[in-house]
C-alpha cells in the first residue's frame, strides 16, 4: 500500500469524510452518467493548473479517466480529500467563477469516495487503528457495579461525554482525561467502596477473607489482591504489579494499623490506575496485523454487548486461551445476547445515540404552550419503546428489517393511551401486537423518533425527511447554503399558507430544490403524525396531505407506503446499520478499509434474511474487531486476507 494512502486511512474519521455516501432514493444510474474529467475541466482547471496554480494545487497531473481515477489515485488521496471537501462546502470554485449545481457537487464527492473505497478494498482488509479508550461514564458505573457487587450508579456525577466517531460517546477521540475527570473518578471510587463496605454482601468483594488468628493482615491483603487485581485490570497481572500494591498496603497498614482502612485506600489506588480507567490492549512493533490476545478480545466483546467488564465465564475462557477459537467466540457472543437486562443496557446506549432520542426530555422538550398532554409517564414510554424493541430484535434474532416495519411494538399504560391501543397496561412497557392496518410498527411509527425529528412547536417535513436520509439510510443531505433563508423566515410573510405550500414555494429556488426534492417528500409521508407522534387526519382544520414524489418519479402516500419504499432499499439500510454498529463496537470512526468489512457483512446478512444474530456475529468475527494493527510506521503494512 502506498504511504500516502496508508496515512489517509488513519485520519479519515477525523476528517469526517468516511461517512459521506451517495444520495439516497435517487436514480441508481445517475452516477454512471457523471463525467469527473469534464467536472474538473469545467470548474477547477482555470485556477489549478500549471506552475502558478492557486494554493500550489496543480490538477493537470491527475489524468482523470472518465470511468474512474487512474491507478495512481491512492498516491494522491490527501489531495482528493481536500478537493472533495472544498467542492462540497462550496468554497471551490470561488464565488466569481461558474459554479456546479449541488447535485453535481454531490456526484463529484460520491465519485471520489467510491473510487478511494474501491482502491482501499483492492488492497485487502486490515484492522485499522485501535486507539486507547477510557471507560465512558456509563461503562465506568457498570464496571464498578460488577467489580464491587454494588447496586448504585457510582459514576453519576462524572462529566457527560460528547459524541465522536460514528456518532457515539464511546469514541476514543472524545474520551480524554482532564483534571476534573480525575477528581470525579476519585470521588466515584470512594463512593463505590464506601457503599460496598457498608453492605454485607458486597463487603467480601472488597476485603476478602478478613484477618483472624489464622490469617495475618498482610497474608489476607495478598490473597485479596491476587483475586481483585486481575478482575479490576481485566487481565492477568504481573508479579511486579502484584508486589507494588502489596507494598502499598503494607505502608498504609504500618500507618493506620487498621486492615479495613489500609485495604480501602489500596483499592482506591487500584481504581485510579490507568489499567482500570482505560481499556489498554497489548501493542506490538510488527508491521503486520496481529490477533488480539484472549483477554483483550474478552474485553472488546463484553464492552460491546454488555457495556461492562467480562464476567467470570469469559475470563476463564480467556485464561485458558480458548476464547479466540472461532466457535467458542461464536457461542459466547450468543450467550451474551441472551442476557435480557444487560442487552437492554446495550440497546439503550446504542439506540438513544443512533436515533437521537437521548435528547428527548433534555435538549428537546415539546413547547408546553402549544403541545399539550406531555407528561413524565408518557416521556418514559416514548423513550423506552425503541429500547425494548431493539432488545427483542437482538435477543430473539429478528430480522433487522423489523426496524423499518413490524407487527409489534412496546408500550406502557400512558403510551398505549397515546396510541389508542386497547388493553391492560402498566407503567412498565410490554410487548403489544399491532393490527394489520396500524400506522405503527418500526421506527417511523414511534413517538420518540417523530418527536425528536420535529420542532418543539410543530412538525417539520424537512427535519423528518433529513432524519430518514441520515439515520436510516446513512445519506445525510449537505448543509443548506448560508445565503438561503430558513423556512421560518419565509413563514412570517405567508402565514395563511399551509406548511406544504410554504415548502413548495421554498423549493422553487433551484438552489433549494436540489436538496429539498430529496428531503421533503419523505417528511410529507409522516405528516399524519403530530409532534408527539399521535395520528391525525387534519391540522388546524386542513386535511393532511401525506403524498410524496421522489426525484426518480416514485409516488407514495402515507407512512405505510413510505416504509414499503424503504424496504425496497433494504440493503442500503442494512449497510448503514452495520456501519453504525461496527463503529460503536470499535469505538472509533470508520475508514474506507472498514467499509470493505461493512460490505462483506451486508452480503452475509442478505444471505441470512437480515437476521440480527448474523449481524452481531459477523462484527465480532471481523478483522477490525479481532485484530489490531502494528505500530511500526517505518515498514509497509500487510493486510489480512
Amino acid at each position: 500500500m502506498q504511504p500516502c494512502f496508508r496515512r489517509l486511512l488513519a485520519i479519515l474519521c477525523s476528517l469526517g469524510f468516511a461517512t459521506t455516501a451517495r444520495p439516497a432514493l435517487a436514480d441508481p444510474d445517475r452516477q454512471a452518467t457523471f463525467d469527473p474529467a469534464a467536472f474538473v475541466s469545467d470548474y477547477c482547471m482555470d485556477c489549478h493548473s500549471g506552475k502558478d496554480a492557486e494554493a500550489h494545487l496543480d490538477l493537470a497531473p491527475f489524468q482523470i479517466d472518465k470511468k474512474g481515477a487512474d491507478a495512481r489515485m491512492a498516491d494522491k488521496a490527501f489531495q482528493w480529500i481536500t478537493i472533495s471537501q472544498r467542492v462540497m462546502d462550496g468554497s471551490m470554485p470561488p464565488e466569481d467563477s461558474e459554479a456546479p449545481s449541488i447535485a453535481d457537487r454531490e456526484r463529484f464527492t460520491d465519485w471520489v469516495q467510491t473510487t478511494l473505497q474501491r482502491t482501499a478494498c483492492e488492497q485487502g482488509v486490515s484492522p485499522g487503528r485501535a486507539p486507547m479508550r477510557r471507560l465512558t461514564r456509563s461503562e465506568y458505573s457498570a464496571t464498578l457495579r460488577d467489580l464491587l457487587s454494588i447496586h448504585i450508579n457510582a459514576g453519576q456525577d462524572l462529566p457527560v461525554e460528547g459524541a465522536g466517531g460514528e456518532g457515539f460517546d464511546n469514541a476514543a477521540e472524545t474520551l480524554f482525561l482532564s483534571p476534573l475527570h480525575a477528581e470525579k473518578f476519585f470521588d466515584a471510587a470512594r463512593v463505590g467502596l464506601n457503599y460496598a463496605l457498608a453492605s454485607p454482601r458486597s463487603r467480601r468483594q472488597v476485603l476478602g477473607a478478613e484477618p483472624d488468628a489464622n490469617l495475618s493482615p498482610h497474608d489476607a491483603a495478598k490473597k485479596q489482591l491476587q483475586s481483585f487485581l486481575p478482575r479490576a485490570f481485566r487481565r492477568p497481572v504481573t508479579d511486579t504489579e502484584q508486589q507494588a500494591y502489596q507494598q502499598l498496603f503494607a505502608d498504609l497498614f504500618d500507618v493506620t494499623k487498621a486492615y479495613e482502612v489500609a485495604m480501602q485506600r489500596t483499592l482506591e489506588a487500584v481504581l485510579m490506575s490507568p489499567n482500570f480507567l482505560f481499556r489498554l490492549e497489548p501493542t506490538h512493533e510488527s508491521p503486520d496485523p496481529k490477533p488480539l490476545d484472549d483477554h483483550a478480545l474478552a474485553v472488546r466483546l463484553s464492552y460491546f454487548l454488555w457495556g461492562t467488564m467480562p464476567d467470570q465465564q469469559l475470563m476463564q475462557l480467556a485464561n485458558q486461551g480458548k476464547l479466540s477459537d472461532p466457535e467458542v467466540l461464536r457461542q459466547q457472543t450468543l450467550r451474551l445476547l441472551q442476557h435480557q437486562e444487560r442487552v437492554r443496557l446495550f440497546a439503550k446506549s446504542f439506540t438513544e445515540q443512533w436515533l437521537g432520542t437521548r435528547t428527548l426530555g433534555r435538549e428537546f422538550k415539546p413547547d408546553a404552550r402549544v403541545i399539550k398532554q406531555f407528561d413524565a409517564e408518557l416521556l418514559g414510554g416514548m423513550k423506552y419503546e425503541p429500547i425494548f424493541f431493539f432488545q427483542e430484535l437482538l435477543t430473539q434474532n429478528h430480522s433487522i428489517l423489523t426496524l423499518i416495519d413490524s407487527d409489534f411494538t412496546y408500550a406502557n399504560r400512558r403510551l398505549a393511551q397515546h396510541y389508542k391501543i386497547p388493553g391492560n397496561f402498566r407503567e412498565q412497557p410490554r410487548r403489544v401486537e399491532l393490527p394489520e392496518d396500524s400506522p405503527r410498527g418500526g421506527l417511523l411509527g414511534m413517538a420518540s423518533v417523530l418527536a425528536v425529528s420535529s420542532h418543539p412547536y410543530r412538525t417539520s417535513p424537512v427535519l423528518r425527511g433529513k432524519w430518514v436520509l441520515e439515520t436510516m439510510l446513512g445519506t445525510p443531505p449537505p448543509p443548506a447554503p448560508p445565503d438561503v433563508p430558513a423556512l421560518d423566515e419565509v413563514e412570517t410573510s405567508a402565514s395563511a399558507e399551509t406548511l406544504r405550500q410554504r415548502l413548495e414555494r421554498h423549493r422553487r429556488d433551484p438552489v433549494c430544490a436540489s436538496c429539498h426534492d430529496r428531503i421533503d417528500p419523505l417528511g410529507f409521508g409522516l405528516e399524519n403524525f403530530d409532534v408527539l407522534g399521535r395520528w391525525r387526519t387534519s391540522d388546524q382544520g386542513q386535511a393532511i396531505d401525506s403524498r410524496g414524489t421522489l426525484p426518480d418519479g416514485t409516488h407514495f402516500e402515507g407512512p405505510q407506503e413510505l416504509k414499503h419504499l424503504l424496504l425496497e432499499r433494504k440493503s442500503q439500510f442494512a449497510r448503514n446499520l452495520t456501519a453504525k454498529l461496527l463503529g460503536y463496537a470499535l469505538g472509533r470512526g470508520l475508514t474506507f478499509k472498514d467499509y470493505c468489512t461493512v460490505s462483506e457483512i451486508v452480503e452475509k446478512l442478505e444471505a441470512d434474511e437480515f437476521r440480527s444474530h448474523t449481524l452481531i456475529l459477523e462484527i465480532v468475527q471481523s478483522v477490525p474487531f479481532r485484530y489490531h494493527a502494528g505500530t511500526d510506521p517505518a515498514r509497509t503494512v500487510t493486510t489480512v486476507e
